[in-house]
This record gives structure tokens, C-alpha cells and sequence, in this order.
């Protein structure tokens, strides 16, 4: 038994978020170069991908992106349509 199992409720804090969010599984050099990147910016490594993301809006072109959607229930919280407005 591990020490989460044998912990009681009353003995262990639980805190759960609002919505989980998608953690995604990166490669190791995706998570390797991420870190550099966000030593390089100063900056921790979800802000880093928050970034990354930015500047790949102005990359790709926000109606090809939106055309192969398949989630568009979360629209206004994309930076593709944020763009394409």
C-alpha cells in the first residue's frame, strides 16, 4: 500500500479544480527544448506554450485552421477565431 492509499480522509487535503484540464504527453525533445526556451524567455513552461501558441497564430492561417475544427463548442476561447473576427 502506498501512502495516498493509506491516508484517511481526514488526514489528507483534496483539492480539485473547477474542469480538469488536457494535460497533453510532449516527446522528450519537445519538453527538453520547451525548458530552454523558457529559461531563454524567463518565463515557466505553460507560459512558454502559451506563448508558443501566439506566435503560431500568426503563422497559420486561421480559416484552415477553423475548417478542420472538430470541437466548436470552444471557439471563443481559440486564438484562431479570435483572429479570424
Amino acid at each position: 500500500m502506498n501512502s495516498y492509499q493509506e491516508a484517511t480522509p481526514n488526514t489528507r487535503k483534496e483539492t480539485f479544480p473547477a474542469r480538469k484540464p488536457y494535460t497533453p504527453q510532449f516527446s522528450e525533445m519537445a519538453t527538453v527544448s520547451i525548458r530552454r526556451l523558457a529559461w531563454a524567455l524567463g518565463k515557466k513552461m505553460p507560459a512558454t506554450v502559451d506563448h508558443i501558441v501566439h506566435i503560431l497564430a500568426k503563422v497559420y492561417e486561421p480559416g484552415a485552421v477553423c475548417s478542420h475544427c472538430q470541437d466548436k463548442t470552444k471557439c471563443e476561447a481559440c486564438i484562431f477565431s479570435l483572429i479570424a473576427l
